[in-house]
């Protein structure tokens, strides 16, 4: 987070705007205690001016009771858009398959 600019906005794969370094923070936290193994395998990277685009795949193990079980392990095609400037992330946008991961969310017990 404290690579963000003060004004950084996040758009997720379903086009959702988080703006600003609290709210990243807050919403990081709350990503991680699903899929605290969440992790980007980064394939190529291509960059242009201040535009960075890196391809791959995300990959996690969603936990929302805390436990890893391999089979809420998932892993889905994925790519980012980041804008730098003056050194930090001002944006960073992600487009990923969500399928996998909703897979895996459905066939769990629900946590309440």
């Amino acid at each position: 987070v404290d690579l963000l600019s003060d004004s950084h906005v996040f758009t997720d794969s379903g086009g959702e705007e988080c703006r600003g370094r609290k709210v990243m923070r807050e919403g990081w936290r709350a990503y991680l205690a699903l899929i605290p193994d969440y992790t980007i395998h980064v394939q190529q990277t291509l960059s242009q001016g201040d535009a960075v685009v890196l391809l791959g795949s995300a990959s996690g193990t969603y936990a929302p009771d805390g436990r890893m079980s391999p089979d809420s392990r998932w892993e889905a095609p994925a790519a980012w858009r980041a804008a730098v400037r003056d050194g930090l992330i001002a944006e960073w946008q992600v487009y990923v398959d969500l399928e996998p991961l909703r897979q895996v969310m459905h066939s769990q017990p629900q946590v309440t």
